[in-house]
């Protein structure tokens, strides 16, 4: 969020972000997650909301659009030999192998309900509330 840079929040058909507050050269917004957060006052912003808000209603109809837009298939790592990922495995409809361990990615990041947000980044001072809530483990 540096001024002049060019627009990067609220880009997606039918967003748009709240004006909360200005104060000390930082206006405070309200994003569409819910999150609050700080942006330099000399930042740019356009009144309204992006157009074409039903655009996530859009049924694509068949897998086969899916295969035009060059979206591949997606398979479910509970679906797959233990040999393919870390969830696969099991007799029958068992979590990652008989659900004695928590679904991770291929590589072993944890996939449900684990913080993947760095801690250390730099844009994180900015953020009052996260969109959870909860105000940002740098804040306590």
């Amino acid at each position: 969020m540096i001024p002049g840079k060019g627009a990067q929040l609220a880009r997606a058909a039918g967003t748009s972000v709240e004006l909360v507050a200005i104060e000390n050269g930082y206006a405070q917004i309200r994003l569409a997650s819910g999150e609050t957060r700080l942006v330099h006052a000399n930042c740019r912003a356009t009144i309204g909301e992006v157009s074409n808000a039903d655009h996530s209603k859009r049924s694509l109809g068949k897998a086969g659009r899916n295969r035009w837009l060059g979206r591949r298939p997606r398979v479910r790592g509970v679906a797959m030999n233990p040999v393919d990922h870390p969830n696969g495995g099991g007799q029958g409809k068992s979590k990652g192998g008989g659900g004695r361990q928590h679904l991770v990615s291929p590589w072993g990041q944890l996939a449900k309900g684990f913080p993947t947000r760095r801690r250390s980044k730099q844009s994180s001072s900015f953020i009052l509330m996260r969109a959870n809530g909860r105000p940002p483990r740098n804040k306590k």
